[in-house]
């Protein structure tokens, strides 16, 4: 069967830029019934083909949406750039096509162009669902983020998150951003001066100080290459002024929790005795991350 365009709109994934709260909720709640439901395996699926198609290196991402997919009983197609025709001269587009003549119900797809995932959408006849894309969006990250405050704190509603780092480049903040206001939550930043993003101009940035202060301290991994371009220091530099030190979060509020998408540069944003704290979510976000892949890839492919 083909999908209409507004099916496909509905069924696709491509960013949290302008979905409300009420959609968020109902992905949320979907993730909390299969959080609840433990099997290894179901038949939900069943038949269904998915392909990863990641032409962007990343291993979390990928290993949590196979884990997703297989869990819901789909078979599941693995694509990588490097092994790829995309490596001989080949387009994303023509790649994705390939599969999609191929017979796959529905692609996950990360790749480094912004804006190309968009113009994918609109040529294809498959749902598809955004696995990253360049500093656009990641918008199964933020979901997985929202669900772990909600599992925390009861509801999104209220809370205080502030997002420290490389806020120019971050597809995590963006997605971040999009749905915490989507579902009532105060947001802000912290950034060096030249790691702030100028094309949101209603970011609040605040002082680490201020940082300090919120319920939710989300961190954000420093590219540490970008040393050679001036935007960095030291490694060094960026602890002291930036980083999440032990001192630092002694004067965390008692019951607020320190994030981070990963992979944790230790000891740079975050010190490496905070990453398993009692106040750290970081591993409890990457288990969440299946229970929410597994709502984002039903709702693309359940008739």
């Amino acid at each position: 069967m083909i999908m209409t365009t507004t099916n496909l709109k509905q069924r696709s994934l491509l960013g949290l830029k302008g979905m409300d709260g009420t959609e968020l909720t109902s992905i949320l709640d979907r993730a909390a019934y299969w959080d609840a439901h433990t099997e290894k395996q179901v038949s939900v699926l069943q038949g269904k083909f998915v392909a990863n198609m990641f032409f962007e290196n990343s291993t979390r991402t990928r290993f949590s949406f196979e884990m997703a997919e297989k869990r819901l009983g789909a078979e599941v197609l693995n694509f990588t750039a490097a092994a790829s025709s995309v490596e001989k001269g080949e387009s994303i587009y023509d790649t994705v096509r390939t599969l999609e003549s191929m017979g796959i119900d529905a692609g996950i797809i990360r790749l480094k162009p912004a804006g190309v995932l968009q113009e994918l959408a609109e040529k294809v006849n498959v749902p598809l669902i955004n696995a990253g894309d360049g500093n656009n969006e990641h918008p199964t990250q933020a979901l997985l983020d929202l669900y772990t405050m909600r599992r925390q704190f009861g509801e999104v509603r209220g809370l205080n998150v502030t997002i420290v780092g490389d806020i120019m480049h971050s597809r995590v903040a963006r997605s971040n951003f999009w749905a915490l206001q989507a579902m009532g939550a105060n947001v802000s930043f912290c950034a060096p001066d030249n790691m702030r993003a100028g094309d949101i101009p209603q970011m609040r940035y605040v002082t680490m100080e201020e940082a300090l202060q919120s319920d939710v301290v989300m961190m954000l991994r420093v590219q540490l290459e970008r040393h050679a371009s001036g935007m960095l220091k030291s490694a060094e530099d960026y602890r002291l002024h930036y980083g999440l030190t032990e001192e630092r979060a002694a004067r965390m509020k008692e019951h607020a929790i320190i994030m981070h998408p990963a992979p944790v540069n230790r000891n740079v944003e975050i010190d490496d005795a905070l990453v398993e704290s009692s106040k750290s979510k970081i591993f409890t976000q990457m288990q969440n991350g299946v229970p929410i892949r597994m709502a984002v890839i039903e709702r693309a492919l359940r008739n």
